[in-house]
């Protein structure tokens, strides 16, 4: 394997200059930093771990905190997505990444201590229960740390953009001519679930819908038969919606279903909405309508957080980066029935 004194003899510079270009030192010129760095990927130059880590007091391993519910696990394609991104683009920084749990050998470790344990620079939070007495000390602690769809205090997040996505998909539904829009939500204790609760109250307003309490229901996302037991419920109402806003993709897998059971057909008999926009909603027959979220912009926006978080935290500001996203047109969404 080469070493420094390699790279330096085959660029003709100094040892110093060489470790200089490889840590990105200011007074070393972009021209040199690239010759130098072609020159160890040419010839195999691999920094030594512990060494990096005794130099810059960085271990450059960042810790993932995802702890889900559902136990879908990292089939969860939505978080799943997310987390890609943000291993792509750590990595592409010369991080690596450790999933943190409670487990330090056979005993019972609080995250923080974990963390700790692990040493790793910064943590990313994503699908936790954020009110979790462990996650707060977490979040209240010296160590970096981004959230996704949550913020806390004074700490970086990425978050994608839940009321406009909401109010894009009420805004197609009426513009349909539908008047009659119901709503099966996720979690409430969700900071996800109240904007977008927000957001679809704020939309029909908007356009001048009233929402009877009966046709927003409280389920949780990735769960499909919840989902389908709560459209059983809205078909069964004297006055029934004429259109569905479901809380996820997946979920929705149990409405159509139900919607299907009692024989109607989507979307001439009733219309219906996802949201995430994953590969699942486009792949179903009828093909759905949703919103899809920029789960690559926001794995990338929170590598970058909180990697400048761990290399530069005089100078890191802990910002809340809102992702938009885009409305999917599928074939589920039509005008309402005639009555």
């Amino acid at each position: 394997m080469a070493s420094i004194k390699d790279i330096a003899k085959a660029c003709g510079v100094s040892v110093a200059t060489v470790s200089k270009a490889l840590n990105g030192h200011s007074d070393i010129s972009q021209a040199t930093k690239e010759k130098v760095r072609q020159a160890a990927d040419k010839l195999g130059y691999m920094p030594n771990s512990a060494a990096r880590a005794l130099k810059t007091n960085r271990t450059y391993n960042l810790g993932v905190l995802f702890v889900d519910d559902a136990q879908s696990g990292l089939t969860h394609e939505f978080f799943a997505a997310v987390l890609d991104s943000f291993k792509r683009h750590a990595e592409g920084r010369g991080y690596d990444i450790t999933f943190i749990n409670h487990n330090i050998g056979h005993g019972h470790s609080s995250y923080l201590e974990h963390c700790r344990y692990r040493g790793v620079d910064g943590v990313i939070a994503a699908c936790v229960q954020f009110d979790d007495p462990e996650v707060v000390e977490l979040a209240y602690s010296n160590l970096p740390l981004v959230t996704v769809d949550h913020v806390f205090n004074n700490r970086a997040a990425v978050l994608s953009d839940n009321m406009e996505g909401i109010r894009r998909l009420v805004d197609e539904l009426a513009a349909l001519g539908h008047e009659r829009i119901a709503f099966i939500h996720g979690e409430k204790h969700s900071a996800v679930t109240q904007k977008r609760l927000v957001g679809f109250y704020r939309a029909c307003e908007a356009h001048g819908i009233t929402v009877p309490d009966e046709y927003v229901i409280h389920g949780s996302y990735h769960d499909v038969s919840g989902c389908a037991d709560a459209t059983r419920r809205l078909l069964a109402l004297p006055k029934r919606p004429t259109a569905i806003l479901f809380s996820d993709d997946f979920s929705a897998i149990g409405g159509i279903q139900a919607i299907r059971e009692e024989g109607l057909l989507i979307p001439r008999d009733i219309s219906v909405v996802g949201y995430d926009g994953s590969l699942i909603s486009q792949v179903m027959s009828p093909q759905l309508s949703t919103y899809h979220q920029d789960t690559e912009a926001l794995g990338r926006e929170a590598a970058a957080l909180l990697i400048d978080e761990v290399e530069a935290p005089r100078t890191a500001l802990p910002e809340q980066r809102l992702i938009a996203g885009s409305f999917l047109q599928g074939q589920s969404i039509g005008p309402p029935p005639k009555t």
